[in-house]
């Protein structure tokens, strides 16, 4: 950590994170109260223990919170083997410009009132200039607890051996689809796999063991599937068994990424 208390790598971020792999990270498509809960379950991946939502209500906002989001602990060591917790009080601020001054005083005020040992800033973008220069100010006051700041490239870093984080939030980066894309390709491809197995994509004729009721609902789900991605795509699926492969491939590692075990071409 900086003498200034503002963001540093220390020992709650990863040592080698895969930062390349993980790309671009935004949080756009999170509400307020989904960066708060995604924060809530960073803090308990990170080590902190204890861990409390403050919300206390179902509402989007919640002005009870007495200026934190979130309270935590985090366990610590001494050299002689002595245990103890440090206390947090974690605000999470989701703007989508940069944190300005006058969105930390509140929370500095009750931190100054109540003592934490931490109070930790969670921007699911940047602070502004103007609220470093006020951190720094304030922490050259000598405060009774440290000010602690972490942005996008700190929320980046912790994610980057966290992917299932991101994936379980619907945290936008370039290197992980968003689950509701990845569910609507395995939607697609298990459309074309049972259209593939189906013989209500061959004739009208009515094979033998089933009844009229169900060959109609076959035939009404081929043709609406024939509708939708187009006969030629259809066929291509069936032509070569290079073709039929690859399709009964991507399914299977779709399922997988979905929390399948592989090989599953149930359709």
């Amino acid at each position: 950590m900086t003498d200034d208390g503002l963001s540093s790598a220390d020992d709650l971020l990863p040592e080698d994170p895969a930062e390349m792999l993980l790309g671009a990270v935004g949080f756009d498509a999170l509400s307020p109260t989904d960066f708060e809960e995604f924060c809530f379950d960073l803090m308990s991946e990170t080590g902190f223990v204890n861990v409390d939502w403050r919300k206390g209500t179902p509402k989007e906002s919640s002005p009870a919170d007495r200026g934190r989001d979130i309270v935590a602990q985090l366990e610590r060591r001494d050299v002689d083997g002595h245990q103890y917790h440090e206390t947090w009080f974690v605000d999470c601020k989701h703007y989508t410009r940069g944190v300005p001054p006058e969105a930390l005083q509140g929370t500095i005020a009750w931190a100054t009132a109540e003592r934490p040992d931490t109070v930790l800033f969670v921007a699911s973008g940047f602070f502004t200039n103007g609220a470093k220069d006020w951190i720094s100010s304030f922490n050259q006051t000598r405060p009774a607890f440290r000010v602690r700041t972490w942005e996008m490239p700190q929320l980046r870093r912790l994610l980057a051996d966290r992917m299932d984080l991101a994936f379980r939030h619907q945290v936008e980066t370039s290197a992980l689809r968003r689950v509701s894309e990845i569910m609507a390709v395995e939607h697609e491809l298990f459309d074309r796999l049972w259209y593939g197995r189906s013989e209500a994509s061959i004739g009208d004729e009515r094979p033998e063991g089933y009844s009229a009721e169900i060959w109609a609902t076959a035939q009404a789900a081929a043709r609406r599937i024939e509708e939708q991605y187009g006969v030629d795509l259809l066929r291509k699926d069936t032509e070569t068994q290079f073709d039929w492969g690859m399709l009964s491939g991507k399914i299977s590692a779709i399922r997988w990424v979905l929390g399948a075990e592989w090989d599953f071409l149930d359709s």
